[in-house]
């Protein structure tokens, strides 16, 4: 049984969180991104330019993009062993590795793949994984205003939303079309009849410390990660077009501040509070829905959207939103999916722990469901946003200064499309590839012990070696 048949069949996750019947159709325009998808084939020219056409009869369009070769050759076994075995006997440190046919799920070629190693932030395919199976793609993350006790006092209610913004309508930052405060301002004034005293943010959505086990402190002021709190602007950044700038100690009460100036409030005033049940509503925005952001997390490898993603999945299995019941929910989700999660253990979402391990067979696994042909058009492709978010070598997101056109991985340059995972001495890239027949595969390698200045080219040529391996 294919990985596509179970995603139709299984891939399911019942619960307050159950995925209520909406089918997501995604266009995909990149070569090699899915099994049943399509493939960057050169452009069909015009034999025959006349100078008077035929009015009646207009050229017929022809495809430039069109699906995979269905009967593309498996590589056989031998024929990838013979070229990746030497590369992965040259790997520095610690080495797991696997290469996936998610047109049928077998392996291919594996090299101790039950072995659980540091992921880095390939970690983020777990809860990406558990969020696409447990949330709605078209939902988002809803940040609300509500009145509170005190007369003329509002109430800021965090929702989870990181990519919230306090910039004015026409200015971004890292986050494409995000929520705004200014927006959220503008429906509290037209509901709040009399003046405005007061703000309160409510942080009471998520539970337990802010900081993950196996992170480092100094990561905040590095830029790579916000304290998690469930109310910021701009994922905690102080500057907001910067996707690794410094980030604010206190992200919450930054965004009260940010919104009580709005309101035309005394920031200094804001203080923490708590939402009544039964308070009255006075604006909310939503963010972009579920399944853009999870595009987003892989793209960018945003530490701080994954965990509100696995928070979320957390709040939404009826879970404690804290990392260790996001934790437990996101692979609880994972296995009632069907996928098998022994050996992984994770304390964060987002990969920043060096206290995450995870086999790469479970990435395999995942990327090889994502990656699976449909098997009747009744199926519903939950995870296929993994792989549309995910960076092309040479091309864009984490991967755009990678496999250049000079390296040893630049065949695989425009055609690889993976994960990327890199802390100190922890290595790893996951993802897919069509190789030299037209067959897609997946990919997941890991490297632990050995610094990410001498892996990081060896496993991209791994990966470039796929991309021009017949392999029979």
């Amino acid at each position: 049984m294919g990985f596509g048949r179970r995603i139709g069949d299984t891939l399911r996750v019942p619960g307050r969180g159950m995925r209520r019947g909406v089918s997501v159709a995604v266009v995909l325009v990149v070569a090699a991104t899915l099994g049943s998808a399509v493939a960057l084939t050169a452009p069909v020219l015009v034999a025959d330019l006349r100078a008077d056409p035929p009015a009646a009869a207009p050229p017929v369009p022809r495809p430039v993009l069109r699906a995979l070769p269905t009967d593309a050759p498996l590589p056989t076994t031998a024929g990838l062993a013979a070229v990746l075995d030497p590369l992965a006997q040259d790997m520095p440190g610690r080495f797991t590795g696997t290469v996936i046919d998610p047109a049928t799920g077998t392996s291919l070629w594996e090299r101790e793949p039950e072995r659980a190693l540091v992921p880095g932030s390939t970690g983020k395919v777990l809860t990406v994984a558990a969020a696409l199976l447990t949330l709605d793609p078209t939902d988002g993350f809803v940040t609300r205003a509500v009145a509170g006790t005190d007369p003329g006092t509002v109430v800021l209610v965090g929702g989870g939303d990181p990519t919230l913004t306090a910039l004015p309508e026409g200015e971004n930052g890292t986050y494409p079309d995000p929520a705004r405060l200014t927006d959220l301002a503008a429906e509290v004034k037209e509901s709040v009849t009399g003046p405005i005293t007061g703000v309160l943010i409510d942080t009471s959505r998520y539970a337990g410390p802010t900081l993950a086990q196996g992170w480092d402190p100094a990561d905040v002021d590095a830029g790579f990660v916000a304290p998690i709190q469930p109310l910021m602007t701009d994922g905690g950044r102080r500057d907001p077009a910067l996707q690794d700038g410094p980030r604010i100690d206190d992200p919450a009460l930054a965004a009260g501040r940010a919104f009580a100036e709005l309101l035309d409030v005394d920031p200094d005033t804001v203080r923490e509070g708590t939402a009544e049940p039964a308070a009255e509503r006075l604006g909310a925005v939503l963010s972009p829905p579920f399944g853009e952001l999870v595009e987003h997390v892989i793209r960018s490898s945003d530490n701080v959207l994954a965990e509100a993603l696995a928070r979320e999945v957390a709040v939404s299995r009826t879970g404690e939103p804290s990392f260790t019941g996001a934790a437990e929910q996101t692979l609880g989700a994972l296995s009632q999916a069907g996928f098998d999660p022994t050996g992984a253990v994770i304390v964060d979402g987002s990969g920043l722990s060096t206290e995450d391990h995870i086999p790469a067979q479970l990435l395999g696994a995942l990327l090889g469901a994502a990656a699976a042909p449909a098997q009747t058009e009744r199926d519903t492709e939950f995870l296929r946003p993994i792989l549309t978010g995910l960076p092309v070598a040479g091309g864009d997101g984490t991967l755009d200064d990678r496999f250049g056109p000079d390296d040893g991985s630049a065949p695989g340059r425009g055609v690889v499309r993976a994960k990327t995972g890199t802390l100190t001495g922890v290595s790893s890239l996951a993802g897919v590839v069509t190789d030299a027949d037209g067959r897609l595969l997946v990919f997941a390698l890991m490297s632990n012990g050995a610094s990410p200045a001498t892996v990081r080219p060896r496993l991209d040529e791994i990966a470039a070696e796929l991309s021009r391996c017949g392999c029979g």
